[in-house]
C-alpha cells in the first residue's frame, strides 16, 4: 500500500473518530472539567463555604452536567442532607445516578427540569448552585421564579457565569456561553432576589476562560 493512501485512511478514520464524539477533546481538555485539576481553579470548598454549605443542608445544583459539584455537595452534605442535580439532559442525570448509586450517594436525587422550571420542591432549599449554566436558561425569569419559591426564606443562590463586554443586547451574546454580569444581577433582583455580595471569581487554566460569582438571598416573608 503506498504512503500517500494509508496517510488518507488515518485521516478518514480520524474524521469518524471526531464525528462518533471519541475523539472529540483531548484529555488536557477533560481534566479541566472534573477532578484536581479542576478543583485547582475553581475552588470548589470556597463555593460551599460561600454558600454556607454544611451536614445536613438541602441544596440543588441546578444545570448539573455531569455531577463536578453534585458529588462535592454530596461530600459535604452528608447522609442527613440532600443534593437535588437538576438538568434537562437524562444522559447526564443517569451518570450522575450511576455514580450515585455506585458509592451508595442516597442524598444525591437526579431532577430532570424543564426550561421554565427546574421542578423543585417548594420552600426546602437551603442554596441554590447554577454554575456555568445561567446563560443558557431559554426561559430565564421563570428558572429563577421556580429557584426562588424552592428556597426558605434567607436561602442563599449563587450565580458563576463566564464574564463577557458589556454593551450589546441580550441576543448579542446567544451561543458565546457567557453573559455580562450585570443582566444576570439585574434577573435576579426583578425575580426577587437580593444581592448580597459579589465574591472572588475564577479563571479556568485550559483557556483563560474568567468566571464572576454573585451571590443573593431570599429574603424573609
Amino acid at each position: 500500500m503506498k504512503p500517500s493512501t494509508k496517510g488518507l485512511l488515518r485521516l478518514i478514520l480520524l474524521l469518524a473518530l471526531v464525528t462518533l464524539g471519541l475523539f472529540a477533546c483531548p484529555p488536557a481538555a477533560l481534566a479541566q472539567n472534573s477532578g484536581p485539576e479542576r478543583d485547582a481553579w475553581q475552588h470548589p470548598e470556597r463555593v460551599m463555604d460561600a454558600l454556607g454549605v454544611h451536614a445536613g443542608s438541602v441544596v440543588a445544583d441546578v444545570g448539573c452536567g455531569r455531577g463536578y459539584f453534585t458529588f462535592r455537595l454530596a461530600a459535604r452534605v452528608g447522609a442527613r442532607g440532600k443534593v437535588y442535580a437538576v438538568d434537562l439532559r437524562e444522559d447526564d442525570l443517569a451518570a450522575i445516578r450511576r455514580q450515585a448509586n455506585d458509592g451508595h450517594l442516597e442524598q444525591i436525587e437526579t431532577v430532570q427540569g424543564a426550561e421554565n422550571d427546574p421542578r423543585l420542591p417548594a420552600g426546602s432549599l437551603d442554596a441554590v448552585l447554577v454554575m456555568n449554566a445561567y446563560h443558557e436558561f431559554a426561559d430565564h425569569q421563570a428558572m429563577l421564579a421556580g429557584i426562588l419559591r424552592a428556597l426558605k426564606p434567607g436561602g442563599l443562590l449563587a450565580l458563576i457565569d463566564g464574564a463577557a463586554p458589556v454593551g450589546h443586547p441580550r441576543e448579542y451574546y446567544e451561543g458565546m456561553h457567557k453573559l455580562p454580569e450585570a443582566f444576570e444581577r439585574e434577573d435576579a433582583l426583578r425575580a426577587g432576589f437580593k444581592f448580597l455580595r459579589q465574591v472572588p471569581g475564577f479563571t479556568r487554566t485550559d483557556d483563560g476562560k474568567q468566571f464572576y460569582f454573585l451571590l443573593f438571598d431570599k429574603a424573609a416573608m
